[in-house]
């Protein structure tokens, strides 16, 4: 078992967003520690984000690591893209994700684009469109990407050929 575990990790992209220092204030005066968003993913479709608190930066980066393996969620793809365009927010981030044609690639910045090639998705166009806090942005693109439906499901719902669910089936994004 613990060898399986470590071919598994091995094969995951373990990302650290972001480091910032963080006070308690006690009695004595303040007490400093260390919050470390992490994201990990599979590049084939499965993705998590994760954050750690600790008193040295290393102990909040294994932390955050931990809880974003634990956090790991499957992502509906066609192909290199996504299936259809999606406006998730979080706190006073809002973030804007929307499948690209193959051959353009990534386009997001900082903390989404870390979600999104975590994620294994390779065509994409995203827009942040409300707070600039990394965390809440992080989390926004990881509820947006949540909220994309499966292709194959939703046709088999609608009773309906793939082709006609999806616009992006058809271009060979399969």
């Amino acid at each position: 078992m613990a060898r399986r575990e470590f071919e598994e990790r091995e094969e995951l992209d373990e990302r650290v967003v972001h480091i910032t220092r963080v006070a308690k204030v006690v009695k004595g005066g303040r007490r400093f520690g260390f919050r470390a968003v992490v994201v990990v993913g599979d590049h084939q479709g499965k993705v998590g984000v994760g954050v750690g608190k600790a008193r040295s930066v290393p102990d909040a980066i294994r932390k955050g690591a931990e809880r974003a393996r634990r956090n790991m969620r499957p992502i509906a793809m066609v192909g290199t893209t996504i299936p259809h365009e999606v406006v998730a927010t979080f706190g006073g981030a809002k973030v804007l994700l929307k499948p690209a044609s193959p051959g353009t690639g990534v386009i997001a910045g900082g903390g989404v684009r870390a979600v999104i090639e975590a994620a294994g998705i390779k065509d994409i166009l995203t827009k942040s469109l409300g707070s600039s806090n990394i965390l809440n942005m992080v989390r926004a693109a990881m509820r947006g990407l949540e909220q994309l439906k499966d292709v194959k499901e939703e046709a088999r719902l609608r009773g309906k050929p793939v082709r006609e669910v999806s616009p992006y089936w058809s271009r060979g994004n399969v």
